[in-house]
């Protein structure tokens, strides 16, 4: 099974978890602060919601938009991905057992024309430890990552 991802940047976090938890009528499969996660069952939807004020995003991409992405099963499905993808002559951004969105990721990058990001991933740790090793808390994205904006 694979499903789109939808990232969005929301201002309120609160009355973006409720419109969606109606317009979907399901509750977040996960929920940390400043980030919401939703597997919605129907349409096959991976919705993710990620607080930023307006005045923080130009750290990120502007407007509504965080980044889109197609969950994929394995990485094996990951690997192939990026092989086709590199085949059809597009530059892609690999990144494996990364940590991002509070999970632990295989994943490829590739930027549409307009530079909208699209992620191919798979899902290795849904649950990994909310802090680091040394004690601080996890961040949303590793530094220097393509999904930087996450």
């Amino acid at each position: 099974m694979s499903r789109v991802q939808l990232a969005l940047n929301v201002s309120d976090l609160e009355a973006s978890i409720a419109f969606y938890s109606a317009l979907f009528k399901t509750t977040p499969h996960k929920l940390r602060p400043g980030y919401a996660n939703f597997e919605v069952a129907e349409p096959p939807l991976k919705l993710v919601l990620i607080e930023q004020a307006a005045a923080d995003r130009g750290n990120g991409p502007a407007g509504a938009l965080n980044h889109l992405g197609i969950e994929v099963e394995t990485t094996a499905e990951v690997t192939q991905a990026a092989a086709a993808l590199h085949e059809d002559g597009m530059k892609t951004v690999e990144e494996l057992a990364t940590t991002c969105c509070y999970a632990e990721q295989d994943k490829v990058w590739v930027y549409d024309p307009a530079g909208a990001p699209w992620e191919v991933y798979t899902v290795t740790n849904d649950n990994p430890a909310l802090v680091t090793a040394n004690g601080e808390p996890m961040p949303l994205a590793p530094a220097g990552s393509a999904c930087n904006s996450c």
